[in-house]
Parts: C-alpha cells; sequence; structure tokens
C-alpha cells in the first residue's frame, strides 16, 4: 500500500481542527465528528487544548482511502506554537493549506505559504467555512493570488455561500472558463503543453490538462483550491480525491539502509522518552540498535527500540517494524532529541527554519521549595519544545525563557501546574536582541607569558559575515599542530560563549577564525603518574578562549540588532490621521497608505516590543473597526540607547573577576600565576 505523509496547516481559528474531524469521519475512521467547542476532537488530546480550544501539540492519525494510508498530521495554528509546525514539515509528503471564507489570508496563512513554497512541498488549499455568514468566494480567490502565490486554481465554485444550504459546484471539462485558466496556468510551467496548444489549434484534452495539474501540483508549482464547510461536511468528499490525485503518494524503499527523521518527542506518565519518527527509507526494528545524530552533532548516539507502534486507522498498533514511509512512535531511545536524523542521515530533508523567538520573561517558583524541581520541568519542556531557550543565571538566580508569545507563556504556566505541580509567576516580557560584528578585531594570549594563567595557546580574530549566515569557524593553524580534542575543546567554547556578546546577547553573522595554537603534551615526574600542572588539558582551552574571544570581540565592535515585525492594518479612511502620530511613537515605519473606498490598507514595520501596544492601541482609535496583523521580518540596528541584557554569571569582558570564578569552579585555591597553578 503507498503512503501519504499529509500536514494539516493553517492559522488560528480557520477550522484545521474541525477539517481533520470531518476527513477521519468520510474515511469511515470515527463514527460522529468531534468538536472543539465541546473538547471532543480526536487530535486535541491535552486537557489544555480541550479547555481552550486550540491546538498546542502537533497530533498524527491515519486513515485509509483509495489504496492509500494517509498520516495525517493536525499541526497548531496559534503563532506562538509555530516551532511545532517547523518540525513537522521536514517529514511531510504533501499538505492542506486551511483558509477561512470569511477572515481570508492571515498573516500566518502567508508564513506558513512561504515555508511550503520554500520546501516545495506539494500543497492543495482548502477554503473553509463557506456556510458562516460573511463568506466570501472572489475575494479570497484574489487574495490567495495576491498574497500567497499566483499559481492557484479554483477547482469549483461555492453555492449560497454564508448559509447552511450552502454547496460546491466542482468544474468539469464542460466549463469553459475553467478550462482556459487552467490551460493558460499550466502552460505557464510547461513548454511542451503550450508548443500542443500552438501547433495544433485546438483544445487540449482535459484529461492531458488534469494529468498536467497532477503532475505540476506535485512538484509545488501550482496549488488547486477547493471551498466547503468542515461543519456541514460539504466538499470534504471533493478534497479528499484532490488529495489521493494531486498529492504524491509512493512505495518506498524498505530494505535499503535505514534512514529517518524524530519530529517529536513527548514523555510517558512514567518520564520514559518517546519518540515520533518519520522513515525515509529502510526499516527500524524491535529490539534494534539504531544511530542517532542531531543537525550539525559530529557526536553519534546509539539507543536501542524496546517498542514501536504505527498510526494506523485512526490509533496506534503495537508492531515489531516500522519500515519507510510510515510515522510511529519508538520507546526506548533514552538519548533521542527532536530533530535527531535516525540511521543514514542523507534521507532526511531540510529543516524550515522559521524565525526564532523574539520574546524572553523570567520565570519565578511561587514557593521557595520548587527552585529545584522547576529547573528539571523546565528542562523536559525544553526537550519537547526546543526553541524555549532555558537561560539560567546562576548570579542572580534567575532562569530566563524565550518564547514567541504571551499564549505561549500561559500555556507553560498552566503546563507547570497542572503535569509538574509547580505553580510560577512571570517578569515582564523583554525583546531578544540579537549582535552582529561591526568591524574586524583580533586578540591571542601565548602560554607561560603573563597574564595568561592557563597551559594554553589561543589566538582568535572575528570578522563579520553575511545576514542571515550564522556563526562559521575556521582554523588557520594546522589541524595537526595540536591534539583534535584541544582543537575541538576552542570550536565548542567559541560557540557556547558567542550566547552572549559585548552587550549580553548572542553575536551571529561572523566568522571566527583560530589564529595561534600551542600546548605542552602530556608530561610526568620520574617514575610517576601524570601531571597535570605540567600538561595542557582541554580545560586550559575551555577557559582561556573565552578570554581571547571578548577581547577580540571588543576590538572588532558590534552592533545591536532588534527583531522587526511587519504589520497591515485595515482601518477605517478618516482614522488614518490619529493613527500615524500613535505609530510613530511606537518606533513604527508606516508604508504608503492605499484607500480603497472607506477602508483603509497601512503596511509598515513596528519593532517587536512594540507590537502588543499596537494591538492595544488600535481599537480605539479606529472605533473598534481597526484589525492588524503582524508577522516577524527582520532585525534592523537599534536606534538611540542601547539595550543591555543581565549576563549570566561567567563575564570574560571583566579578567580578574572571570579568573576568580573560573578558580572557584574547578575547586582550586592556588595562585594564578602563569606556570605556578591551574584553572
Amino acid at each position: 500500500m503507498h503512503t501519504l505523509n499529509l500536514g494539516i496547516l493553517a492559522h488560528v481559528d480557520a477550522g484545521k481542527t474541525s477539517l481533520t474531524e470531518r476527513l477521519l469521519h468520510v474515511a469511515g475512521v470515527i463514527d460522529t465528528v468531534g468538536s472543539v467547542d465541546d473538547g471532543s476532537t480526536r487530535t486535541d488530546s491535552l486537557a489544555l487544548e480541550r479547555q481552550r480550544g486550540i491546538t498546542i501539540k502537533s497530533a498524527v492519525v491515519s486513515f485509509a482511502v483509495d489504496g492509500v494510508t494517509v498520516n495525517l498530521i493536525d499541526t497548531p495554528g496559534h503563532p506562538d506554537f509555530i516551532a511545532e509546525v517547523e518540525r513537522v514539515l521536514g517529514v511531510l509528503d504533501g499538505a492542506v493549506l486551511v483558509v477561512s471564507a470569511v477572515e481570508g489570508v492571515q498573516a500566518q496563512t502567508r508564513i506558513l505559504m512561504r515555508a511550503l513554497r520554500r520546501l516545495r512541498i506539494p500543497t492543495l488549499v482548502f477554503v473553509n467555512k463557506t456556510d458562516r455568514t460573511g463568506a466570501r468566494h472572489g475575494g479570497v480567490l484574489a487574495e490567495l493570488a495576491r498574497r500567497l502565490s499566483p499559481a492557484v486554481v479554483a477547482m469549483g465554485r461555492p453555492e449560497g455561500l454564508g448559509t447552511r444550504n450552502a454547496r460546491t459546484r466542482q468544474f468539469t471539462a464542460g466549463d469553459r472558463d475553467f478550462v482556459t485558466a487552467l490551460t493558460d496556468l499550466l502552460t505557464t510551467h510547461d513548454d511542451e503543453l503550450l508548443a500542443a496548444c500552438v501547433k495544433d489549434g485546438v483544445a487540449v484534452p482535459y484529461a492531458r490538462l488534469r494529468a498536467r495539474l497532477a503532475a505540476q501540483t506535485r512538484q509545488a508549482l501550482v496549488h488547486p483550491v477547493y471551498f466547503g464547510s468542515a461543519a456541514t461536511g460539504v466538499g470534504i468528499a471533493e478534497l479528499i480525491t484532490g488529495i489521493t490525485e494531486f498529492l504524491p503518494a509512493t512505495g518506498q524503499d524498505t530494505e535499503g539502509p535505514a534512514s529517518g527523521a524524530v519530529f517529536k518527542v513527548e514523555r510517558s506518565p512514567v518520564g520514559e522518552k518517546i519518540a515520533y519518527a518519520r522513515m525515509f527509507s529502510g526499516t527500524v526494528r524491535t529490539r534494534e540498535r539504531v544511530r542517532l545524530r542531531g543537525e550539525g552533532d559530529e557526536e553519534i548516539r546509539e539507543g536501542k527500540i524496546s517498542a514501536i507502534t504505527v498510526f494506523d486507522s485512526g490509533t496506534d498498533v503495537r508492531e515489531p517494524s516500522l519500515p519507510a514511509g510510515r510515522i510511529g512512535r519508538l520507546r526506548g531511545l533514552h538519548t533521542v532529541r527532536i530533530g535527531d536524523r535516525i540511521g543514514e542521515s542523507g534521507g532526511a530533508p531540510p529543516r524550515a527554519h522559521f524565525a526564532p523567538p523574539t520574546l524572553e520573561t523570567v520565570v519565578t517558583p511561587l514557593r521557595h521549595q520548587d527552585e529545584g524541581v522547576l529547573h528539571q520541568a523546565l528542562g523536559h519542556l525544553a526537550e519537547q519544545d526546543p526553541l524555549i531557550g532555558v537561560r539560567t543565571d546562576a548570579v542572580r538566580q534567575e532562569v530566563s525563557l524565550s518564547l514567541y508569545g504571551e499564549v505561549q507563556k500561559e500555556v507553560i504556566q498552566a503546563t507547570l501546574a497542572d503535569e509538574y505541580g509547580i505553580e510560577v509567576g512571570f517578569r515582564e516580557t523583554t525583546t531578544i536582541c540579537l549582535e552582529r560584528p561591526t568591524g574586524t578585531g583580533a586578540a591571542v594570549e601565548f602560554i607561560d607569558k603573563e597574564p595568561n594563567p592557563f597551559l594554553a595557546t589561543v589566538g582568535l580574530r572575528v570578522e563579520p559575515a553575511a545576514f542571515g549566515s550564522g556563526v562559521e569557524f575556521r582554523r588557520e593553524v594546522e589541524l595537526g599542530s595540536m591534539p583534535f580534542s584541544l582543537m575541538r575543546a576552542v570550536e565548542d567554547t567559541v560557540l557556547e560563549t558567542l550566547a552572549e556578546g559585548i552587550h549580553g546577547w548572542r553575536v551571529t553573522d561572523c566568522v571566527v577564525t583560530m589564529t595561534h595554537s600551542g600546548y605542552w603534551p602530556r608530561q610526568s615526574h620520574a617514575h610517576a603518574v601524570f601531571d597535570k600542572s605540567m600538561s595542557s588539558t582541554a580545560g586550559d582551552f575551555r577557559n582561556l578562549t573565552p578570554l581571547v574571544l571578548m577581547a577580540a570581540l571588543e576590538a572588532a565592535g558590534t552592533t545591536v540588532y532588534e527583531p522587526m515585525h511587519s504589520f497591515r492594518a485595515e482601518i477605517p479612511a478618516d482614522a488614518l490621521s490619529p493613527l500615524v502620530p500613535a505609530l510613530v511613537k511606537l518606533r513604527a515605519v508606516p508604508g504608503t497608505p492605499v484607500t480603497e473606498g472607506s477602508v483603509c490598507v497601512l503596511e509598515g514595520e513596528v519593532p517587536a516590543a512594540r507590537v502588543h501596544a499596537l494591538q492595544r492601541l488600535l481599537p480605539g482609535l479606529t472605533r473598534g473597526e481597526g484589525v492588524v496583523e503582524t508577522s516577524f521580518e527582520r532585525y534592523r540596528p537599534v536606534e538611540g540607547a542601547v539595550p543591555h541584557r543581565p549576563r549570566t554569571d561567567r563575564d570574560p569582558r571583566n579578567r580578574k573577576e572571570y579568573l576568580l570564578r573560573t578558580l572557584r569552579r574547578v575547586g582550586g585555591g592556588q595562585d594564578l600565576a602563569p606556570g605556578s597553578g591551574r584553572a
């Protein structure tokens, strides 16, 4: 049987989970369609999801149709949980992007579509809620073409919009306007089809057009659009036909080398890790040892699979193996992490790389005795969502979390209370900035020369790199000039140290080059054991590298960048005058307004720190008629006073304090003079 791993994606409240329920009902998996409002849906299994009526964690459910096993993954729609969507995209064969016929294309819709197109994931569009008051047809199609992709084609036309009797009439070969529009769209990407139209001078057979539509959809060149209602079931059968006809369900190489990807990790009630994995080739089996490697990791971990469950017909079934193409849950992999590749690394597709979180807050336990267990609980949450950055400040005894938004903060608070019994509070949310080197800087410390107390020579040069390039580590020294373990200690420490730059923010978009190296080989006194006071260790390099790197960064200088969100506000035309001065006070950069009748559309950029203020101000400035959508756009240099982030306990900028802390940390106590002591 062929397999199709299908993602359902949408902005919040577009009806994504309701569509999932309806698909399961039509496929015969469930007898009754669950309700989001009643908390009875199959995929929203968490108590918090049922209480809030939103999807927080991705969920997998399976059904069969026309000889195809469809593994359907329901993803969160709220932008605060975009990390869940990011991990799912890497294991999909195709997707259905859900858009509300009432609200139309939202900021989150555009973010999702950009990711789908960038990864070339074949995508159908389902315009939901045609039975709702205010549902639109032509306007939504125009928005899809203008704001998502011009390569969209409606496969039918809704009738009775905005009523419970809303229906959808599918187009056929007899609809000349549809055939003409389809031909025009397909010939844009198909020279052979274009030549056939021009040469023959007659219409291309509809069967051939349909076949070419399937081929181009599977190449993510065009996107068929379906109209319907998940609430009433209208248009669902036609959508299922489109899924099986236009999306790529194929057989898989189950006999090749095992290659898979882990896109979700959860813990059982007893704390056992459970990994959700999709196999791209080969097969893994119970009691088999498998190799695990994270993105960018050189270290290979191993684990032994103790049990496998495979999703099938609306539930998960215990099976002895997980073959290529299927999605299952693996137990027994104690060191597994989200994003790990299983076995051979070649099968995993690239990740989506949504924007990282731009907000940060300090979390504090309301009961002093919960401080220890809070760290453990936050560690478990970070395992399930790696983009929840947990940052500990040992000096202030504080823990900070990086987040996407206020809803995510509320969910974390409720999860800690419900699952761990920990009541916490949060301080005011602040913005996460970045630092980029302004120029080039270099520094070096030589072994056995004051004021270097460590048995190591390290020289580093920091240079700016292209925006979005991240951090690259290079070597100008011979790789064999000292043991690789010492080289690796320098590289690892460089990456760790760049988490806090001159102003306390993460340093990115730079090249760090190791220019000098030196060490003392392993030595011992005559007839004695190894003497670490005479021999260089990895600890010497880990302790010295931050001093050298921060000195190089100081010489280079850094610029602090703040996150910016794009905004699109639809307001009454007469409300533009009071809105513009308010935007200026928020340090926003408005564009040129476009007025269409009594409605004015204003687009621009606003600092991420001011987004919530804009959302609060808009109703009062527009008599409650204005709406605004925002999404992360880019980073820009901070204007005016540079924000400083409180640093953690290891700050190499203050050499004396850093050396004293280093000495205390390693439990020494001896003098740090060169050659006479070790830190």
